[in-house]
């Protein structure tokens, strides 16, 4: 493996790349197959994790007949062709032949890694209280889909994929929504768990509600439900230059395990 791996130097190798298979599980839609060492993922919906190529294996085929082939499936399914770099790539140069090739970077992501949820939930039931008056409830998570979709502006083909993708998704998810008193959606979130970790997703709070404590006050409704099913290390992916949510899961303990970024194809 990378060096590049172990930004967070405590953390070992495995744990991270459990993280990683955590995250790959988390996010697998039914569109999806094995090319080779490759898991090439067509959904059409708005994520970006479920409609890329995730090169997990180097595979025995010559990289320009993958890359054909690749070309050729993404082309037929009327998607943006998408790899997903990370630490874990394969091979370890992928990112540099792909740059080679015209493919552009965007999107960089930080994987942040928490070990210690009790300390995490502590700090979040030590932190001022919402300004509004809240009340959280667990739904369906396809329920939930159409409700973050309304709040990020997504169409309703990205919508119905989410809905999709949840309700085939090999790992279990949960998912909770937030009220004021008089019954406005004001923030919701996503949980989904496996072996001992739990990832963090859809984390969203209503535009005109930001600033008011509620995300701090859900993540740690979330991470004291999984910690109650035995949660011990939570994961979460996030922009990274979205300073305000990242001082949000910094301040829960949340730091970051990883980077990784996506080459789109000319």
């Amino acid at each position: 493996m990378s060096s590049k791996i172990q930004l967070i130097t405590d953390l070992s190798p495995a744990l991270l790349a459990r993280v990683e298979d955590a995250g790959l599980n988390a996010s697998a839609p039914s569109q999806q197959r094995w090319m080779d060492g490759w898991l090439v993922r067509l959904s059409p919906g708005k994520a970006k994790r479920a409609r890329c190529v995730n090169a997990v294996a180097p595979g025995v085929r010559p990289l320009p007949d993958k890359l054909a082939a690749c070309a050729t499936l993404y082309r037929e399914a009327g998607l943006p062709w998408l790899f997903r770099i990370t630490p874990f790539s394969q091979p370890a140069d992928l990112d540099g032949q792909l740059a080679a090739r015209g493919f552009l970077s965007e999107d960089d992501t930080r994987v942040m890694v928490c070990t210690d949820l009790p300390a995490a939930i502590a700090e979040a039931a030590a932190s001022p209280p919402p300004a509004v008056d809240m009340s959280w409830r667990e739904i369906d998570p396809a329920d939930y889909a159409p409700i973050v979709g309304a709040w990020r502006g997504t169409p309703a083909e990205g919508v119905q994929a989410h809905v999709e993708r949840l309700r085939t998704c090999p790992v279990a998810y949960r998912a909770w929504i937030g009220c004021d008193a008089t019954g406005e959606l004001l923030a919701g979130g996503q949980t989904a768990a496996e072996d001992g970790l739990v990832g963090l997703y859809d984390i969203f709070t209503a535009p005109a509600a930001r600033g008011q404590g509620l995300a701090t006050a859900l993540c740690g409704a979330l991470l004291a439900a999984a910690c109650e099913r035995g949660a011990e290390v939570a994961y979460l992916q996030v922009d990274a230059d979205n300073r305000a949510a990242r001082r949000i899961y910094e301040r829960l303990g949340f730091a970051d395990a990883y980077a990784y970024h996506y080459r789109l194809a000319p």
